[in-house]
C-alpha cells in the first residue's frame, strides 16, 4: 500500500509591499490550527513517512509545526520548489520516484489549486475543495509509487479545519 497525505498550509498573512509571496508567514491563528490539525491526523496516522514542502515560508512553517507534532526534526523535511510552481499529476509522479520503495506513506505541504485537483485526480470519486490547514489522505493498492495511475486511489480521510473552531 501507498498513501500520500496533502496538508495544504494554514492562514498566512496578507500580502504586505516589500515582502514577496515567498516570504509571507502564518497568522498565529494559523499556527494554533495546524498544530491541531496535526495532532487529529497522528491519532488516526502513526507515521507521516516522508515529508516534503512547498519552499513558501508559510508552507514550510506548517510542515515544521506538523513534524513537531510527530516528533520528527526540520532537518528531515525536504524542499521541493515544483510543489511551489508547477505541481501536476507528471510533477509528482517524478518526485515520487525519487523516495524509497520501503517508505510507504508521502506527506506533502502545499498550495490550492493543486492540493485539491490532484487528490481528485487520482481518487475515483470526486473531491472537496481542500481549505487552508485542510488535510486529505489517499491510499493506493499498490507496492511501487511507479504503479500510481488515476483515478486508483481512494480517499482514506479528509479533515477540515471548520469542524474544529
Amino acid at each position: 500500500m501507498k498513501r500520500i497525505i496533502f496538508m495544504r498550509h494554514a492562514k498566512a498573512e496578507d500580502p504586505l509591499s516589500g515582502i514577496s509571496d515567498l516570504e509571507r508567514s502564518l497568522t498565529l491563528k494559523g499556527k494554533v490550527v495546524t498544530r491541531q490539525m496535526a495532532q487529529i491526523l497522528k491519532d488516526k496516522i502513526r507515521d507521516p513517512g516522508t515529508l516534503i514542502t512547498s519552499p513558501a515560508f508559510r508552507a514550510y512553517e506548517t510542515a515544521v509545526i506538523f513534524a513537531g507534532v510527530y516528533g520528527i526534526t526540520p532537518e528531515k523535511i525536504r524542499i521541493s520548489n515544483n510543489i511551489y510552481h508547477k505541481l501536476d499529476e507528471k510533477t509528482l509522479m517524478e518526485m515520487l520516484k525519487k523516495v524509497d520503495e520501503t517508505t510507504e506513506t508521502v506527506t506533502l505541504f502545499g498550495h490550492n489549486p493543486a492540493f485539491t485537483t490532484l487528490p481528485a485526480y487520482f481518487c475515483s470519486e470526486s473531491v472537496d475543495v481542500v481549505p487552508k490547514s485542510g488535510i486529505i489522505s489517499i491510499k493506493f493498492n499498490v507496492s511501487t509509487w511507479s504503479e500510481l495511475k488515476p483515478s486508483t486511489a481512494i480517499e482514506e480521510l479528509f479533515l477540515k479545519p471548520k469542524k474544529l473552531l
